[in-house]
């Protein structure tokens, strides 16, 4: 099948460096797969190590003229970027539903969802705050500034391959940072058409670089250079130990957007009704794979049937199939080993008394493709209530009261988001307080914005995105103590 786009000139094989697009070194390159058929459909640059510190150079020597940049400089440049991003809306979303296989129609929401941080962004520019503190003698003054922390190297997966390069790129640009981003091998080409776009734009020749290729040669040269003040990743908690490890060698800043395992607690006292549609697209947007996707869903017994009852009918409604059909809701898993990877949990939680109630048909659709599936009897023991899954999963587990639900949902390393449906005031408070998670959604499915601060605790990383909190990561403070007052 042909990626048929308005704009050709959206697609290309090259990375960017310093205003210039280029092939790697030695003439290499991937190939990017379409997961609906697992087939290869273009090729990307494959660079390395050598190319990624030109990138950096390149973005250290803009990052001293844009740091001094105005921030209505920042906010027009980013504002020219969104409106060019909105206005090739269908054809970004083709892109992305090509070589990362989400439907369409949820492809067309990434894309909005993404350019809303560049306007965002845009705005919150000029809202760079300091602070005059009272001195401690009447000779001084003190004062607090806050300046662009510098080159800023970006890591982002393929899940969201347009929304998480927007999301950080878009603050640092605002800070007055310049940025070298490295995307997800799988899902390239989102990220080098948003950078096309950005040319187009206006932004000035190595602001912003993009690297494709060797993750283990790029990603070395980003933690080792001195160059690269902050890193900021999105991915999962091995990757992004072994990030902040490397990164400590030259004290880098880093933000890590890591793996999650997020409950979704009904209790007896919720809508069901309600409840259904939250799990639905919490459980069920983009096959399940989002770090914030509902992993395990915790129902009080008084109202398990009822509830799995209806979420079952709700699941038989869902549509299998290529991401390009406007009435697909499910497309395909990135590729075959996430595919495999899911049916392996599905087939070890059956081996230790999981029942499935949906979804035994998970070899009719392709090796990329997982129905939607429902496990009950779910105990703590299984890998499903263990691991993050990643598909499109749904085991389900009774519980008693709301200190077991509490408990159950706390069982984990992770700490990203958690979800819970309650009509009583008090548990509402109870329960978010109680909840050992960055991000808690009450009586609502669809948590992210960009005017909501984004991140996890525990092993789900650390730092904020998005929000008027976002820039605080791409910002130093500085402290002025300013003497002889009096004299």
């Amino acid at each position: 099948m042909k990626l048929d786009l308005s704009d050709q000139t959206l697609l290309t094989s090259k990375n960017y460096l310093n205003g210039i697009w280029i092939d790697s070194d030695d003439g290499e390159v991937l190939n990017v797969d379409n997961p609906a058929d697992g087939k290869s459909f273009a090729f990307v640059a494959k660079c390395g190590r050598a190319e990624t510190s030109r990138m950096i150079d390149a973005a250290h020597k803009a990052q001293k003229t844009w740091s001094k940049s105005s921030v209505k400089e920042r906010a027009n440049l980013l504002n020219n970027w969104f409106d060019l991003v909105m206005a090739n809306k269908e054809d970004l979303s083709k892109i992305l539903t090509f070589e990362q296989g989400k439907p369409i129609s949820e492809a067309r929401a990434e894309i909005v969802y993404g350019a809303n941080y560049i306007q965002w962004f845009a705005e919150e520019s000029k809202r760079v705050y300091g602070d005059i503190i009272a001195p401690p003698t009447n000779d001084k003054r003190i004062m607090v500034i806050k300046q662009p922390i510098g080159v800023v190297a970006c890591i982002t997966p393929w899940n969201f391959p347009n929304a998480m390069l927007t999301r950080k790129i878009a603050p640092a640009i605002a800070a007055g940072c310049a940025v070298v981003c490295k995307p997800a091998n799988a899902t390239p080409l989102s990220a080098l058409a948003l950078v096309i776009l950005a040319e187009r734009a206006g932004f000035p020749p190595g602001l912003i670089n993009i690297v494709t290729g060797n993750t283990n040669e790029i990603g070395a040269e980003m933690t080792s250079n001195s160059l690269v003040r902050k890193l900021t990743f999105t991915g999962s908690t091995p990757v992004g130990k072994k990030l902040i490890t490397d990164c400590a060698q030259t004290v880098k800043r880093t933000s890590m957007e890591l793996g999650g395992n997020a409950p979704f607690i009904i209790f007896d006292d919720a809508d069901i009704a309600e409840a259904i549609k939250g799990v639905m697209i919490s459980k069920y947007r983009n096959a399940g794979q989002t770090c914030v996707c509902t992993n395990r869903i915790l129902v009080q017994n008084s109202v398990y049937d009822e509830f799995l009852s209806k979420f079952k009918a709700e699941c038989e409604n869902l549509v299998v199939g290529n991401g390009l059909g406007e009435e697909t809701t499910i497309g395909p898993l990135i590729n075959r080993k996430a595919a495999a990877d899911v049916k392996d949990l599905i087939e070890d939680a059956k081996s230790k008394g999981a029942i499935s109630e949906l979804g035994e048909n998970n070899n009719a659709y392709g090796d990329c493709y997982v129905e939607p599936t429902i496990l009950s009897n779910i105990n703590t023991s299984m890998r499903v209530f263990n691991e993050e899954i990643f598909g499109p999963v749904a085991p389900i587990i009774k519980f008693e009261s709301e200190d077991e639900a509490v408990e159950l949902a706390n069982k984990t390393e992770f700490g990203l988001a958690a979800y819970f449906y309650s009509r009583d005031i008090g548990r509402i408070y109870r329960v978010s307080e109680a909840l050992e998670f960055g991000i808690v959604g009450v009586n609502e499915g669809i948590i992210s914005n960009e005017m909501a601060p984004f991140g996890g605790i525990k092993e789900s990383g650390n730092g904020r995105e998005g929000s008027k909190y976002g820039l605080d990561d791409y910002l130093e403070i500085k402290y002025l103590c300013i003497g002889g007052i009096d004299q």
